[in-house]
């Protein structure tokens, strides 16, 4: 049987026509007939496999819900998200195919695309609408006869495939352009309309504005700053050069490394909530051991208005909070920076709603975790991370 294009083209416009955020992503497939697959998928480089014989026995309407349907693999990323999943996820494709449709579909059927038979969706498994295929996944049952959408779904390469070679396809770079040009024209729509399903929303928020994991902000910031003070060598006499074996009658001092030593001052006014600061502070002393920073090294700074206890500690759990007035971290800083062997590092935890000093510091770096929704920024000089504890 021939491939009617016509039909299959007709369907793609439609699709483009009914929800025009999603053109660019769906003119963007190759088009590539084969007889081996029984409806249609795609492959990671956005080339669309299709059946002759599926186009010919499903109407127009259907058929466009399947472009959109095959675009959403694509856009959501599910075949580089696969690729995260444990091997003996990645081995039983079918079923993540058929997680990855409950995903998907549940936004389609919310938004009255029409689909061949319905497709599954959570209510076919009794799961909620509005989750990721990585939390369906556990729930579905072993299925040797799932939907097969491709490797640029489930992530496992099929016969009918071209692999790297073949038709011209989508690089990562130009993907990712689409991705953020569809979920600009989603938001767009919803400005102008605000109809559109709830996951098409979320994720192009995400695309737009993507949510940065602040455990590992934190640590770059705090490795980062390690490594610069790390790198301050000095000379010491307190052991020899090995290059003193040459020179009997000298000498030499050595190069030292030194290990930085951290301030950690910690907004106590009455706006911050303890329970944040404890799971927030047990992160940062997390990341402190990690980089090899840990017992007289660290000293921990109450501080509102002032400073309310300042002491060297070895564990979290010997930090005491004291405070609840003002705030001010200017004053916090300060003190630590009165020490006779001031820090290295500066880590400030605090919602933001404070002074900041007006310059830097010649020897120290400020690390500034900002707790809670939407704190204002600190200084551009200072390494400002985002926290939102759970």
């Amino acid at each position: 049987m021939t491939l009617d294009r016509t039909k299959l083209l007709a369907a793609r416009f439609r699709a483009a026509n009914d929800r025009p955020y999603f053109a660019t992503a769906l003119f963007s497939l190759t088009v590539i007939e084969s007889a081996e697959i029984q409806t249609m998928g795609v492959d990671k480089h956005w080339r669309c496999y299709v059946s002759p014989s599926f186009v010919d026995r499903t109407p127009v309407p259907e058929l466009a819900g399947v472009w959109i349907h095959e675009i959403g693999h694509l856009l959501r990323d599910h075949h580089g998200r696969s690729a995260l999943l444990p091997e003996s996820d990645r081995r039983d494709w079918p079923r993540v195919n058929i997680a990855q449709d409950c995903e998907i579909n549940d936004d389609l059927l919310a938004d009255h695309v029409s689909l061949p038979d319905g497709g599954f969706h959570p209510g076919t498994f009794g799961l909620p609408d509005g989750q990721m295929f990585e939390q369906y996944l556990p729930h579905i049952p072993p299925t040797p006869h799932g939907p097969n959408c491709g490797s640029g779904a489930h992530g496992t390469a099929q016969p009918w495939e071209l692999g790297g070679t073949g038709a011209t396809g989508v690089s990562e770079v130009e993907a990712a352009a689409i991705r953020r040009q569809t979920a600009e024209g989603i938001r767009q729509h919803v400005r102008s309309r605000g109809t559109i399903a709830n996951g098409w929303k979320r994720w192009a928020d995400e695309v737009l504005e993507p949510t940065i994991d602040w455990r590992r902000a934190l640590t770059g910031a705090v490795r980062e700053a390690a490594a610069w003070a790390s790198g301050a060598v000095d000379y010491t006499f307190q052991r020899p050069s090995r290059r003193n074996a040459a020179l009997p009658r000298v000498v030499l001092p050595r190069l030292r490394q030194p290990v930085p030593r951290v301030a950690i001052v910690i907004d106590t006014s009455g706006s911050m909530s303890s329970d944040d600061f404890a799971e927030v502070l047990g992160e940062v002393s997390g990341v402190l051991r990690a980089v090899g920073i840990g017992g007289n090294r660290v000293n921990v700074l109450a501080c509102d208005a002032d400073v309310h206890a300042a002491r060297a500690v070895s564990s979290v759990r010997e930090v005491e909070l004291a405070g609840g007035g003002g705030t001010d971290m200017r004053v916090g800083i300060s003190q630590a920076m009165k020490r006779p062997d001031p820090p290295h590092i500066v880590v400030v935890l605090t919602d933001g709603y404070t002074p900041w000093p007006e310059a830097p510091f010649a020897a120290t770096r400020v690390i500034a975790g900002l707790v809670g929704d939407n704190p204002p920024a600190p200084p551009a000089w200072i390494s400002a991370i985002r926290v939102k504890p759970s």
